[in-house]
């Protein structure tokens, strides 16, 4: 009995949790928004991206804001790198689902989201909490969310795979009871969705035996897009950058700007008067930005103050942008944002990548 105490505490550490630590939120900085589609990524360390600051919620933007949706994260937790465009979410480490379900109302009420992404359940088993009766604090906690929020699209996710066969084996208990909650709640006439994560992810998809490696938050990431891709209204319609349209900065009011529509390899863009010319014309496939035939793209191993160039299109990473919520457009690979150099307004200003302050001269909205 002692040797299973401790093997449940170090399951417990491996999350990041205590009895008391895990009732504690962290302190969150100011929210993101861009007004769009407000989407709540609900549940514990694997939401908040235990291992891999950010977890799924990175492919998951990657993917949402590639295709032109207009998404704004939503929750009171703040993590993630550069490449995830909005770092809000609400991933607690080490909750369990009756910690989640205490605070969920007023989560709810300040964030009144418009979709739920909900991966919870994990701690129960890995701290042995009741486990037999975890579906139905499930069901409970749903019942609590769609009665809060009662326009929102809640999706539910089976639990991902444990590496210990013990807890996979009640993780799959777990997982079996899932669809028989969803379908009586879709019965009463609530917008609940059931999302098989489990048979996205394998063991070998995991860095720790409990959290996923990052391409294993990748899966999670195209499970969730594909789910929400599935249910109209719950991502909006897509938008961002308009087809063969403009991208104007902020701070000078013109538009970026192939100079003298020179479309050889390196060439670096300026802002520039708008005229609607083909040089100033920018079509989003996937998430590249296109002009004139070629990609934009992010010199390999670019820091801070490098140019940005155009370039035969190659499908790389550092060929791929976020459209952020903040309007700044940042480099998959670098992480690095379109910059005027030297907060410059003038026609002609060079256009670089710098470190992202989301000041005027790295904003851009398309036109």
């Amino acid at each position: 009995m002692q040797k299973r105490r401790s093997w449940i505490l170090a399951a417990a550490l491996a999350l990041g949790l205590s009895a008391t630590a895990a009732a504690v939120p962290t302190t969150a900085t100011a929210a993101e928004s861009n007004g769009g589609v407000r989407v709540l990524p609900l549940g514990d360390s694997i939401t908040e991206g235990t291992q891999v600051p950010g977890g799924y919620r990175i492919g998951l933007w990657q993917r949402l804001a590639g295709a032109g949706y207009r998404v704004d994260f939503v929750g009171t937790q703040v993590n993630g790198p550069a490449a995830l465009g909005d770092h809000d979410h609400e991933g607690h480490p080490g909750w369990r689902i009756d910690q989640i379900d205490a605070t969920i109302t007023g989560w709810l009420q300040a964030a009144n989201p418009r979709t739920v992404l909900l991966h919870i359940g994990t701690n129960d088993i890995l701290q042995n909490y009741n486990v037999a009766s975890a579906p139905s604090r499930l069901s409970t906690l749903i019942d609590r969310i769609t009665a809060t929020a009662p326009a929102a699209d809640v999706f539910v996710a089976t639990l991902i795979p444990l590496a210990s066969s013990g807890q996979e084996a009640a993780a799959r208990t777990f997982n079996a009871a899932l669809p028989g909650i969803v379908q009586s709640k879709v019965n009463s006439g609530r917008r609940v969705h059931l999302v098989d994560m489990h048979a996205a992810l394998t063991t070998a998809d995991l860095i720790d035996g409990i959290h996923p490696t990052a391409g294993g938050y990748d899966k999670m990431a195209a499970a969730w897009y594909a789910a929400l891709r599935s249910v109209p209204g719950t991502i909006g319609d897509p938008t961002g950058t308009p087809t063969a349209g403009a991208l104007v900065g902020a701070g000078s009011g013109r538009c970026l700007d192939v100079p003298n529509g020179n479309s050889a390899n390196g060439t670096q863009p300026i802002i520039w008067d708008c005229t609607g010319a083909a040089n100033q014309r920018w079509t989003t496939a996937g998430q590249t930005l296109q002009a004139l035939g070629k990609c934009l793209d992010s010199p390999t191993g670019a820091t801070a103050g490098a140019k940005v160039q155009i370039w035969d299109c190659s499908g790389a990473a550092n060929q791929r942008w976020n459209r952020n919520a903040n309007g700044t457009i940042s480099n998959v690979a670098s992480g690095l944002c379109l910059d005027v150099r030297a907060n410059a307004t003038a026609a002609g200003s060079l256009v670089q990548l710098w470190t992202c302050t989301a000041a005027a001269n790295q904003v851009w909205t398309g036109r």
